[in-house]
């Protein structure tokens, strides 16, 4: 799958852990930042991510703060981006199978490099739903 992750300073060091474990299960990504433990302001990251996916060089993206919050605020501004904060891998099933949620957002402080891996794992492995009430459902958010 071709992804687009990215990372305040608050979530840099789960990122790069994620980019790797993304990589050696054979996936293509693009890290569009932080790069340093420097202080920076998670919504330019969100932007640039929510960006690319609008634009849909990406299939879906990555997004790692503090707590996954602040992302999802930012990114979700966007028409078109439906990201999702996700501690638990039902959660990120559910995100994808009823929500088609493109963008992931995931908190270092909230949850281990372990379990974020598995989020990220059923995240990706699971498709939206092509259920009627589910189609019908993600209709109607965009307004």
């Amino acid at each position: 799958m071709k992804l687009v992750i990215a990372s305040d300073h608050g979530g840099l060091r789960l990122k790069k852990e994620l980019v790797e474990q993304l990589a050696k299960s054979g996936h293509q990504v693009e890290d569009v930042g932080t790069n340093t433990e420097a202080s920076c302001d998670y919504p330019d990251f969100a932007h640039a991510v929510a960006r690319k996916i609008v634009a849909k060089e990406f299939e879906r993206g990555i997004l790692v703060c503090g707590t996954g919050v602040g992302m999802s605020i930012a990114a979700n501004r966007h028409v078109g981006v439906r990201a999702v904060v996700c501690s638990d891998t039902y959660t990120a099933r559910l995100s994808r199978s009823h929500n088609d949620a493109n963008v992931l957002c995931i908190g270092e402080r909230v949850v281990g490099s372990g379990l974020a891996w598995e989020i990220v794992a059923a995240w990706i492995a699971e498709p939206a739903s092509t259920d009627e009430r589910h189609t019908k459902r993600r209709s109607k958010i965009e307004v």
